[in-house]
């Protein structure tokens, strides 16, 4: 099957969704409180699903989400999931978050790993290389500081 990008435009309610599988680019930014987020996730699952099972050397989840709801976030673990369920152990998956950077300057590594905790134990552990990269942005999006946790 041929693997095509993907591309969706953002709404009031769901976010700009940006899969690129020749780059191993995969980014959601702005807000994900969708009223039937299994309308809208369910196909980007089944596009990783298959992703996976030819993906580039690293892949890189940017996840620059401003306001996102629970049921969002159960779809993005299974994403983050299927990612991690790359078979070859030279792969990378490095998550991206973006948060302001006062909340930024005010985190720890074990607030990152603590919050990540629900998504990163449905993972379990992978096989292949895991990262998270978090940022800290200005009101207009640029990055003025980043840190790497690893997992």
């Amino acid at each position: 099957m041929e693997l095509n990008n993907v591309y969706i435009e953002s709404t009031v309610k769901t976010p700009q969704i940006d899969l690129n599988h020749l780059t191993g680019e995969l980014i959601f930014s702005g807000k994900s409180i969708p009223e039937n987020p299994a309308k809208l996730y369910e196909s980007i699952l089944e596009w990783v699903q298959e992703y996976v099972k030819k993906p580039r050397q690293t892949t890189n989840l940017r996840l620059n989400l401003e306001y996102f709801n629970t049921a969002s976030v159960i779809w993005i673990a299974k994403i983050v999931k299927a990612l991690c369920s790359m078979k070859q152990p030279e792969n990378t998956l490095i998550i991206h978050l973006y948060f302001d950077v006062e909340e930024f300057d005010s985190m720890e590594t074990e607030d990152v790993k603590e919050a990540l905790s629900p998504v990163l134990d449905m993972v379990g552990t992978p096989t292949i290389s895991l990262g998270i990269k978090i940022y800290g942005t200005d009101d207009n999006g640029g990055i003025i500081k980043e840190s790497m946790v690893l997992v």
